[in-house]
């Protein structure tokens, strides 16, 4: 089991259980991930959209955009169904929507986390009837065990974790933790 290094230590070592994938790790396989995404898409890439759910993924985005050897344009998207809790109500809100058209190009959602795949499942729906070239997903992280009979396919996977909350690198419980530079798993009391 991993400490929490300084840096984070004063305000979060007490509620951080567990790091499950420090700093190195996560740069090291963001890079693997931007390479293999490069290479589906070489042959065209001024088409490259990256779409980004806020907020959740956009720590991840930013080091996959700067790894990516080829041009990418960024677009944000924010959707909710979460609320305050720990897992997926099902109920998939736009709070805010993409502004540009994605008509004829490469789109790839560049994901934080697939758990149950309610919401993903919704996304690639509503983005696939705005007629992309290509639809793809990347995500840094799976909860296979978490996943109900939605079927997601992934372009790419960072990490396949274990049915845990996790917090760090973009991930939150209640807008806390996310500026972590780790994924880590929370003491239970802190979620409940």
């Amino acid at each position: 089991m991993s400490t929490v290094p300084e840096s984070a230590a004063s305000y979060y070592a007490d509620a951080i259980e567990e790091i499950l994938i420090d700093e190195e790790t996560l740069a090291q396989r963001v890079k693997e991930l931007a390479e293999a995404t490069a290479a589906r898409h070489a042959d065209d890439p001024e088409d490259l959209i990256l779409i980004c759910v806020l907020k959740g993924a956009v720590m991840f985005l930013t080091d996959f955009s700067r790894a990516l050897p080829i041009p990418n344009q960024m677009e944000f998207m924010a959707v909710s169904s979460y609320g305050a809790g720990t897992s997926s109500s099902g109920v998939v809100r736009i709070l805010k929507d993409l502004e540009r058209d994605i008509t004829g190009r490469d789109v790839v959602i560049v994901e934080d986390i697939l758990d149950s795949g309610l919401t993903l499942s919704w996304l690639l729906r509503n983005l696939s009837s705005r007629n992309p070239r290509s639809l793809e997903v990347v995500t840094l992280l799976r909860k296979p065990e978490a996943r109900q009979s939605v079927n997601v396919d992934c372009a790419d996977v960072g990490f396949d974790i274990p049915d845990e909350f996790v917090v760090g690198y973009g991930l939150d419980f209640n807008e806390q933790f996310r500026s972590l530079p780790f994924v880590a798993k929370l003491k239970p009391e802190v979620f409940q």
